[in-house]
């Protein structure tokens, strides 16, 4: 069985579900995913990745985005929707929220799980894109395996 690390920051779609069950064809796939609520992640950059999108409305409500213990709630939400999603689609699926920035503990959890893989499937965030700080360019320095980075669809 293929196993693959899934570090998101929201819940899976249907379509982010088959492409990613789907990447090495008939093969099985187990994920161990990796969650951040997206309220920990740093409002400014948030915001003006939205403006680079054209997404003004949502730069402008980024302030609403639940951060800390408030954020825990809908992400251990998000996290069983994409479990459930993962296992309907015949994946088995495993995960946890992370806290803390989710490369801190990654290579330890890629070597505990023997992972083939790194797959991390977030919305764009072109300014740590730009300086190279966005978590797959970060990830590829330190995990020893292929890390694929792929932009999260919205239904």
């Amino acid at each position: 069985m293929f196993t693959s690390v899934l570090m998101i920051e929201k819940p899976l779609t249907s379509v982010d579900v088959e492409f990613v069950t789907t990447l090495h064809g008939e093969e099985p796939v187990s994920f161990l995913v990796l969650m951040q609520p997206r309220g920990d992640q740093d409002r400014l950059l948030r915001a003006i990745d939205d403006v680079a999108l054209g997404e003004l409305e949502e730069a402008v409500h980024e302030r609403e985005e639940p951060e800390g213990s408030a954020a825990q709630g809908p992400a251990e939400l998000a996290l069983e929707h994409s479990l459930r999603s993962l296992r309907d689609a015949g994946s088995a699926a495993v995960g946890q929220i992370v806290d803390d920035h989710p490369l801190d503990h990654l290579k330890s959890v890629v070597d505990e799980v023997n992972a083939d893989e790194v797959i991390v499937l977030t919305a764009p965030h072109y300014v740590e894109e730009f300086f190279h700080r966005d978590w797959a360019s970060r990830a590829r320095h330190k995990v020893g395996v292929p890390v694929l980075k792929l932009f999260a669809h919205s239904e």
